[in-house]
């Protein structure tokens, strides 16, 4: 049996299920996994208990977060926010603290499961802090893998902790491979929606205005996450995550565009049996699954009507219309260097383009330009610590942002 850090087969004794409230703490709780996970605890009142609570900085909604929760501690990012958070949490008993060392102190805090929804970067230190103390980590943070999945994958090993995962298509192939061996499967395939550009010609998508790219057409995300469906890049980074998550190769890994995301992730088998799991758009899904595992939770009104669905279908991406998916696939081929190079372009090329600095089409050839342009450098080397990671992430986001100025310089306004 392949050893991988998501729950398998291999591990006979699952988690004894516990009479008290499971411990829980909640990082990026003002963002949106965070809103779906405390929207989670409020449909189930009594079972969870909150240990920590962090945000970037928005204070008051991080302390209004706090005290719906019951959170013993509340730690916001920026600095300068930190009195604002101390007078809003006074006399309800929740400690307040700050900046980056604040967050790595609460995520030491051993907890049955720590919600890891930091976006980017920021989040690699304290989810790896988390790991370390021995919590579980229900995993929403894409760049723990992207960036530096060798190294994450290696000390939840080593730490005996698990990693449940919680993007609703990597949730969906560990609910659907269930008690099957990893031997047994012959590729993993993971859904996208197409996004709001599934049926636009190239040329169209060329002058795509992002007011247009962020009209997801079924979930409900961030900017940024919204951008990276409708160029599919959001699915390549979701193909290096399972190559890790899983432990697949790329030749075992795929990708089906399905518009009604119903069908969230299948597990196709040597036999040619398949199995997929289905569930409502919605991230309280896999948010609930996860912090409840190896249980179920409560009904949460949100189950299917089949008969209304009526019709499911699935078709191949075009990776000529949606390059970013082959360039995804490609530097995953590369390494762990490449994916962090990719991810480091990507955010630079996303932000550059909600600001109407590049066109649609330009973010995949950008980040494809970074790539090459870090190897070029010499930094085609798979980190192996956080510091290591860290550096390269510093170095595409720089080869990125001046590939942009050079662009913008040649281009007349937009």
């Amino acid at each position: 049996m392949v050893s991988t850090p998501v729950p398998t087969p291999s591990e006979e004794t699952p988690e004894p299920v516990r009479d008290r409230p499971r411990r829980i703490s909640i990082f990026g709780a003002t963002g949106s996994i965070g809103t779906s996970t405390v929207a989670v605890l409020a449909d189930r009142p009594g079972e969870f208990e909150v240990e920590a609570v962090t945000a970037f900085g928005n204070a008051g909604n991080l302390a209004r977060v706090a005290k719906e929760v019951g959170a013993k501690v509340a730690v916001i990012a920026d600095r300068n926010s930190f009195e604002t958070l101390k007078e809003a949490l006074e006399g309800t008993g929740i400690e307040a603290a700050a900046g980056d060392k604040g967050i790595e102190e609460a995520a030491s805090r051993p907890v049955d499961v720590v919600v890891a929804g930091i976006v980017g970067a920021a989040g690699l230190s304290p989810t790896l802090a988390a790991i370390r103390a021995g919590s579980n980590i229900a995993l929403a943070n894409k760049e723990c893998l992207v960036c530096a999945g060798e190294l994450f994958v290696a000390e939840a090993r080593q730490a005996g902790v698990r990693i449940l995962p919680m993007d609703s298509e990597h949730n969906a192939i560990f609910q659907a491979l269930g008690d099957n061996r990893m031997e047994d499967v012959d590729k993993i395939i993971l859904t996208a929606s197409g996004g709001p550009f599934r049926e636009w010609t190239k040329q169209a998508m060329a002058a795509a205005e992002p007011a247009e790219a962020l009209k997801h057409p079924n979930w409900s995300m961030g900017p940024k996450i919204t951008i990276d469906s409708a160029t599919l890049m959001n699915k390549g980074l979701e193909l290096i995550e399972a190559h890790h998550l899983f432990d697949v190769g790329n030749d075992r890994l795929d990708v089906l565009v399905h518009p009604q995301s119903i069908i969230h992730g299948i597990v196709a088998f040597k036999d040619g049996t398949m199995i997929a799991t289905m569930s409502a758009p919605d991230m309280r899904m896999p948010i609930g699954h996860c912090l409840s595992w190896p249980k179920r939770g409560g009904d949460v009104g949100l189950g299917l009507d089949l008969a209304k669905v009526a019709k499911l279908t699935f078709t191949k991406p075009d990776v000529d219309r949606f390059p970013a998916l082959r360039v995804a696939r490609e530097a995953l081929e590369a390494g762990g260097w490449a994916t962090n190079a990719l991810n480091a372009a990507n955010e630079i090329a996303v932000a550059a383009y909600l600001a109407g600095n590049i066109g649609f089409l330009e973010i995949a050839r950008l980040v494809e330009d970074t790539i090459a342009d870090v190897a070029a450098a010499g930094f085609d080397r798979t980190p192996e610590t956080i510091k290591d990671a860290l550096a390269l992430d510093k170095e595409g986001r720089r080869i990125a942002t001046g590939l942009i100025a050079r662009h913008t310089a040649r281009q007349p306004s937009r």
